[in-house]
């Protein structure tokens, strides 16, 4: 529902009107009974969306983090070399 309020009112109690129309609510002020303007919420702001440099590179997929790795990687993560350096 829309309030008219005169511009008494609106220059005295601004900060509160603002308040509700940043609520969503419009507020119409009038002067002499007859409307003259209208407080209105602003959209929210959007950026733009701005491409980087390696937008055009696809994100791995969940896997690539979370499957366990390959025994021949793993054995150079731990520092050992190959297979053959394991002796009983």
């Amino acid at each position: 529902m829309t309030e008219t309020v005169n511009v008494y009112a609106a220059k005295t109690h601004l900060s509160r009107l603002l308040d509700r129309v940043a609520a969503g609510e419009e507020i119409v002020i009038a002067r002499a009974g007859k409307p003259v303007a209208k407080l209105v919420p602003l959209p929210p702001e959007t950026r733009p969306q701005r491409t980087g440099l390696l937008a055009h590179i696809k994100p791995p997929p969940d896997s690539f983090f979370f499957d366990p790795l390959p025994e021949e990687e793993l054995r150079l993560w731990e520092g050992e070399d190959s297979e053959d350096d394991h002796t009983a």
